[in-house]
């Protein structure tokens, strides 16, 4: 499997662990779960997170499944769509992935810029977004090690800051802030716990539950792949992709639904500091749900603390969007579908030309500068997300290919990783994910809430999408899905059986490293 390129794996356990983990976690939570809180109430907000973190549970899980099974060299979402559904799918996905990663890169530079801004406006955010960019070029043209160690100590902070955030909503909520006011569930109370939406009544409130439930995942887009790219570039992947895999769930639990309850217990939905910095549109910790609350509780100093988390947040993004998208393009060179000048690599194993071309379209952050074009750059951004979504139904749809195969070879019982309640839970998330991605702009549709602009944001990806997939098609004459009986399950497997037996598995010394060993 040399032939897949010449990447090399320099990542460590405890760099997956937060890969897996950090990518999920960004300004979403930070900041824009307030306008999602303002919208719809605390409830629509806190079950929105708990559905969709079944979501991400169970594409979590079959990326996990497949990429233990072959975590060749140059493995990614596209390759697995490749081998085992079919050519056009897999081109179509991957052109899909890299657009996405590269303007998620513009999206997390430029809202780290506007973060820092929030300290001082004397200075061009055209300087702070060069800056940004240029470290996080940095981080990735290099050696891959390089990146998953800064990703490592960023992620580190956000899980910190995380807790640190949590804790605080429980002292809120039995009255342990400097003004003692015990919070309790005042605010699901009055103003309540669902908010109408678009219309009244329990039609109004489920409407709301929907578009939060939309919004939410939009928190979560393209990060689960991440653990599937970085395991080409993985030490030990049978060991630490499993690893990675089923401690997310309980972590994706305990920081994002446990994170947004405890937004809906310091914040009122209709609070008037959190609905003028939504309707501002505000990125920085003056729209941050969690600062609002310390601040109605008499908490100083604590808005620039969080500023700061959620300049690490983004920044941290931008890096791993980066490295995500640089991976997407190798993958479609080295399978053939994009030129091959993209899968050369430098001494250090890192593809730099796929790095530089993504980099050259994450500079669409420049568009930010100015006012009249930073509505394009939105716009580019809005349609980034809903990829996400399409990249789901994608990678769902294989992984059903994928098992039936493995059954047809009488090969299941041979996978080293095998998760609950398959093929169930996926034909469960296939069917909600493609429910969202068809109604994911169904407030546009009201009367009088109709805009070109918001219709095409929320559905252009799908005929641009169907426009790659059929044009390729039409091109090479592919089939509409490989045969189960042709679908390659075996083709490298020798190479990744040799390189987990060859895995010395640490053996912790003491206590400590033994929960070291537990953590990462």
């Amino acid at each position: 499997m040399e032939r897949l390129g010449g990447t090399q794996r320099g990542l460590k356990s405890r760099h997956i662990q937060l890969i897996a983990l950090g990518g999920c976690i960004g300004t979403g939570l930070f900041v824009g779960s307030g306008s999602v809180l303002s919208t719809v109430g605390p409830g629509s907000l806190f079950l929105s997170y708990i559905f969709m973190s079944t979501i991400i549970w169970v594409v979590m899980n079959v990326l996990g499944e497949m990429t233990t099974y072959l975590p060749v060299k140059g493995a990614s979402v596209p390759y697995y769509i490749n081998r085992f559904a079919e050519p056009s799918l897999a081109f179509a996905a991957g052109w899909n992935y890299w657009y996405a990663y590269a303007m998620l890169v513009a999206s997390e530079v430029t809202a780290a810029g506007l973060i820092i801004e929030y300290w001082t406006t004397n200075i061009n955010i055209a300087v702070w977004i060069t800056i940004i960019l240029f470290v996080c070029l940095v981080l990735n043209i290099f050696a891959v090690s390089f990146y998953g160690e800064a990703e490592f100590w960023f992620s580190s902070l956000k899980l910190i800051a995380i807790v640190g955030l949590i804790i605080l909503g429980v002292v809120l909520f039995f009255g342990g802030g400097p003004n003692h006011d015990r919070l309790g569930f005042r605010y699901w109370q009055h103003p309540g716990a669902f908010n109408e939406f678009m219309t009244v009544g329990g039609t109004g409130r489920f409407l709301g539950f929907w578009y939060a439930f939309a919004r939410s995942g939009f928190s979560f887009i393209l990060s689960p792949e991440l653990i599937t790219i970085a395991a080409g570039e993985s030490i030990a992947p049978r060991r630490n992709i499993p690893k990675a895999t089923k401690r997310f769930v309980y972590r994706l639990i305990a920081f994002y639904v446990l994170g947004s309850l405890v937004i809906g217990v310091i914040v009122a939905s209709d609070d008037p500091l959190l609905l003028a910095a939504t309707s501002s549109g505000a990125s920085d910790a003056s729209a941050s749900p969690y600062v609002l609350g310390a601040q109605r509780a008499g908490i100083k100093v604590l808005n620039h603390i969080i500023n700061a988390v959620i300049l690490t947040s983004a920044w941290s993004a931008g890096n791993s969007f980066l490295y995500a998208g640089s991976r997407s393009l190798y993958s479609l060179s080295v399978t053939g579908q994009a030129p091959k000048i993209f899968a050369k690599c430098n001494k250090q194993g890192v593809p730099y030309v796929a790095v530089l071309a993504t980099f050259a379209i994450a500079c669409l952050a420049y568009l930010n500068v100015s006012s009249g074009a930073a509505a394009v750059f939105t716009w580019f951004s809005n349609i980034a997300t809903i990829s996400g979504f399409i990249a789901w139904i994608v990678v769902l749809i294989t992984y059903l290919r994928f098992r039936k195969a493995m059954i047809f070879n009488n090969a299941l019982h041979t996978l080293p990783f095998r998760t609950a309640l398959q093929p169930y839970a996926t034909w469960y998330a296939l069917l909600i994910v493609a429910l969202v991605t068809l109604t994911n702009g169904f407030y546009v549709f009201f009367p009088g809430k109709f805009s070109a602009s918001s219709f095409l944001a929320a559905y252009i990806t799908i005929p641009i999408f169907l426009v790659l997939y059929l044009g390729h098609k039409a091109i090479y004459r592919t089939p509409w899905a490989i045969e189960v009986s042709e679908v390659d399950v075996f083709s490298g497997k020798e190479e990744c059986d040799m390189l987990e037996a060859t895995d010395i598995i640490p053996v912790p010394k003491n206590i400590l490293e033994r929960v070291w060993f537990w953590i990462a």
